[in-house]
């Protein structure tokens, strides 16, 4: 009796229909409207789309955005990492809370954490205050754009870097302290090689939600033109003053650096696997 009467019945269709199936509900959940951004950015003409992305008014805005992304995303590789290892490694009281908290910025509505960071960081909020009387002023700055994309993208990292950290062998570990390594060597050595994927997916990812975040950022950051003024502001205000080339053109520019810089997470990714999966070759020769 052959392989393929033995096999048991696939519970979804074949290949062919389920391949068939994602192209289109990629196409029209995903292509078809990222192609309708450009093609109406193709209609405005060179210059007119330079004059869109390029005014002064935008630069600073690109500048505030993704750099406070990308600073946002690595705090959050750095305490995320911490945060997923204490609810992985040590039993505490409280701890479920804590992991469950983790994933607040998940389900709260972008709009209501954006007023309550505003509260919070406002210079007669509970901890403004003491920020203002340091002489730092929080809300109302891009300071504050930081600190609303640091909380947003929190649990990116976290929820990437967790199941990793709990698949780990610790056989592996105690050899490497048998044989006489440090607490920092086997950090370094043993656990972070198997972590270093997850932790720039978590990056990534982190940095994506960054970028185009809006509700949550608007309430702390002021506004303010050429000081805190994000990119998704800018699309916003070019569409209710309707400008929509503008908006779309200004889209573009966000989605082609965003699109750069995954790209280049994703090859970075595939090559520490790529060095991964040889070193054991290695090792044995």
């Amino acid at each position: 009796m052959s392989a393929a009467v033995l096999r048991p019945p696939a519970v979804l269709p074949g290949f062919a229909p389920a391949l068939g199936l994602t192209l289109v509900y990629l196409c029209l959940i995903v292509l078809i409207p990222l192609a309708a951004v450009f093609a109406k950015t193709a209609g405005m003409g060179w210059q007119a789309f330079v004059d869109a992305v390029a005014a002064p008014r935008v630069v600073a805005s690109y500048q505030l955005s993704f750099g406070s992304a990308l600073l946002a995303a690595a705090i959050n590789a750095a305490f995320g990492l911490l945060v997923a290892w204490v609810l992985t490694r040590y039993e505490f009281p409280g701890r479920r809370i804590a992991d469950a908290l983790v994933d607040l910025p998940f389900a709260l509505p972008t709009a209501v954490a954006g007023i309550a960071l505003a509260a919070v960081y406002a210079p007669q909020g509970w901890l403004g205050r003491w920020f203002d009387a340091a002489g730092i002023k929080v809300a109302y700055t891009p300071l504050g754009v930081l600190v609303a994309l640091t909380f947003i993208g929190l649990p990116f990292v976290v929820r990437t870097v967790q199941p990793v950290l709990q698949e780990l062998e610790k056989d592996v570990e105690e050899a490497a302290a048998n044989l006489g390594a440090g607490r920092l060597q086997i950090f370094l050595r043993v656990i972070f090689p198997q972590l270093a994927p997850a932790l720039l997916t978590g990056f990534a990812l982190a940095f994506a939600r960054a970028v185009g975040e809006y509700g949550s950022v608007i309430f702390i950051a002021g506004n303010m033109p050429m000081v805190s003024e994000i990119t998704p502001l800018i699309i916003i205000t070019k569409l209710e003053q309707y400008d929509y080339a503008g908006a779309t053109a200004v889209a573009v520019v966000m989605l082609l650096a965003s699109f750069a810089l995954l790209l280049a997470i994703n090859a970075l990714q595939a090559w520490q696997a790529r060095r991964g999966g040889r070193a054991p070759a290695r090792a044995g020769h």
